[in-house]
Parts: structure tokens; sequence; C-alpha cells
């Protein structure tokens, strides 16, 4: 299939959608122990709606390869994204219920989450490979690990040879060796860095980045929170931190995905990795400002690309 210009995404995000369900409680109950909590609030998630919406915000030309149930939830978060202006063509609809976080957050902010995968663990090899006209008119890639690893594989399979590949390995888990390899960069935060190379991590940043270029990705960008972040090109060998700015964080849910989803973006308009990160910085800090995750989500107009 030839892709014009034009007909190009600039971001394809493949990957995990889910209602958000978020009830604060005084205290977390034990076995056997009813508690009463706040009302209800329901908020579309999943780390690939997340980065879909983040993307899109900014002004990203952005399509999502996502599975949801054909149930209320799903609706929501076909709702969401389309009011983001996300391309849904790639949204499939069926085979179990939407998936789900229940989320339990008491009064110092630590919140205790069940995860119900739903239909993101029937997300496909062969949805994928269903999905090949996505692919052929993506700039670049993005995909996390909250959809099944055979899934996440033949993603890495299915890329168009000018197609860059950004991957979150969270939830942490193994990635086989030619998923490694595709990766331009491998975004991970301290505590995936540390999952990924066990107790030959090193004990800096520096260190994991090297570290972890040793695995086989091409690039590797490891968050650091409110220090900023620090990339390092297999190519060059380069490893440079980008600080961040000052900010009063008041909700961290969802940053990482923000960020995630601005750098993929800036690389597929040609910006070097650290280029690239040093806006994704100032997006993951404007994500923190504000309460949720997608509601706290910056437009261009309030993170204005350099």
């Amino acid at each position: 299939m030839h892709v014009n210009d034009h007909d190009r995404y600039d971001l394809l995000v493949v990957g995990s959608a889910n209602a958000d369900l978020v009830v604060g409680v005084e205290r977390r109950p034990a076995a056997g122990e009813t508690v009463l909590g706040s009302d209800l609030a329901v908020h579309p998630g999943g780390k690939g709606g997340n980065q879909a919406v983040a993307a899109a915000r900014l002004g990203a030309r952005t399509a999502l390869l996502a599975r949801v149930g054909d149930d209320a939830h799903g609706r929501l978060l076909l709702e969401s994204q389309k009011e983001a202006g996300v391309e849904t063509a790639g949204i499939l609809v069926g085979g179990a219920p939407t998936g789900v976080a229940l989320i339990t957050v008491d009064p110092s902010g630590d919140n205790s989450i069940v995860v119900s995968p739903g239909a993101n663990a029937r997300l496909t090899p062969q949805d994928i490979r269903a999905a090949g006209p996505l692919f052929a008119a993506a700039r670049v890639v993005s995909v996390q690990l909250e959809i099944p690893l055979e899934t996440v594989a033949e993603v890495a399979a299915a890329m168009a040879a000018d197609t860059r590949l950004v991957l979150n390995p969270s939830p942490p888990a193994p990635l086989p060796d030619h998923v490694l390899a595709a990766c331009d960069p491998l975004v991970v935060n301290e505590h995936e860095a540390r999952y990924m190379l066990g107790d030959d991590a090193g004990s800096t940043p520096e260190e994991w980045a090297r570290a972890l270029l040793g695995l086989g990705p091409q690039s590797v960008v490891v968050t650091l929170g409110a220090a900023g972040a620090l990339v390092a090109d297999g190519r060059t060998g380069e490893v440079v931190t980008v600080p961040s700015l000052r900010v009063e964080a008041v909700d961290t849910t969802g940053a990482g995905d923000a960020f995630t989803a601005a750098l993929a973006w800036r690389l597929g308009l040609g910006e070097e990795l650290a280029q690239a990160a040093a806006f994704a910085v100032r997006v993951g800090a404007a994500a923190v400002t504000r309460q949720g995750a997608q509601a706290s989500f910056p437009t261009a107009h309030e993170v204005p690309a350099p």
C-alpha cells in the first residue's frame, strides 16, 4: 500500500484502553470488611488511550489501535478519543468487557489498583496483521505492555521500513530480542529500568542507560520524574541529561504517558532525541500540575512546540 505524506499519521498508538473507576476511602478495607467511600468517578484511561489523547491534544495526527467491549465503558472510551481528535477506525469492539481499573484512593493520595484487562487481553497478533494500512501510514508507532506480549511482538514485526517504534515496557515484562532491537527508543522509568537490568542495574541513570543499550535497543530514554530525563543514543554512544521545569506536582497519574506521546510525536517530525525529550519533559511537567490522567494533558496552546 502506497501512502502519500498527507495521508500519514504522525503517531499510531497500539495499546490498552481502560475505564478507571475511582473511589476515595478513609482507609482500605481489611479482609471481610466493608468501608464506605466517596461517589464513584469514572475516567477514560489505559496507557494506550492516554498516549493517544495526549498526542492529539498537542496537535499530532493520531490513531489508536485498541480493543474495547461492546458496553457503556467502551462507548465512553470511544467518545473520549473522538473528542480529543484521535482517529478511532482502529478501535475494535467486542470479544470481552472493556478493560477496567478499580482504584481506591486514601486521604494521603496513596492508591490501590485492581486491573481487569478485559478486551485489552483480546487484542491479538491477528488484529495487528489486519491493521496493515494503519502501520503503513504511521511515521511512529508507540506501544506499551498492557496488551498481550505476543501482540507486542507482532507490532515489532509489522513495522514499515521508515517507521520508528517507541516502546514503554509498562507494566514491566521480559521482552524478546527482536522486540528490543526494534525499539528506538525504549522508554523506561527507574522501576522499569531496574526490572529489566536485574542485579546488574548499577546505581546511576547513566549506568542504567548504557546497560539498557547493551540489551539491544537503538536508543534509550530514562524518565526521572521531577529531575527530567536522560537520553542515550546507541548510534553515537552519547548520553545527555534533559532537565525538567520546577512545578508544583498535584497528581502524577498519566504524566509518563503524556511524556512518551509527546516524545514519539516530535521524533516523527524529525527532531533529534534530546530535542524531542526536552519538549516531552515540558509536557509531562504540565500534566502533573492538574488532577487526573487524560483531563490533565496540555494542549499545544499550553505547551507550544519549540
